[in-house]
């Protein structure tokens, strides 16, 4: 099946195609290169990005973390001189 892109890189995947993967709306799917083509998988749970996949959605800002615990780097040092 051909399928148009649209102006922001969308696909729709046909409802056919869809029906008989079994994909449904928030369904994971993996995107890779393989041999100069784009191949679509569903995503299986093994994949690293699919591990990865809200991770930290759990609203920790994780800039202030970092730069927290730099801080306190920064002041341990500071004391053993």
């Amino acid at each position: 099946m051909l399928v148009r892109m649209s102006s922001k890189g969308q696909l729709v995947i046909p409802k056919p195609m869809r029906t008989l993967l079994g994909l449904d709306s928030g369904t994971m799917v993996e995107i890779v290169v393989e041999a100069g083509q784009i191949v679509l998988r569903p995503a299986n749970g093994d994949s690293a990005a699919h591990k990865l996949y809200g991770m930290f959605a759990d609203g920790s800002d994780l800039l202030t973390d970092l730069e927290a615990e730099h801080r306190w780097e920064i002041e341990r040092d500071e004391r053993r001189s």
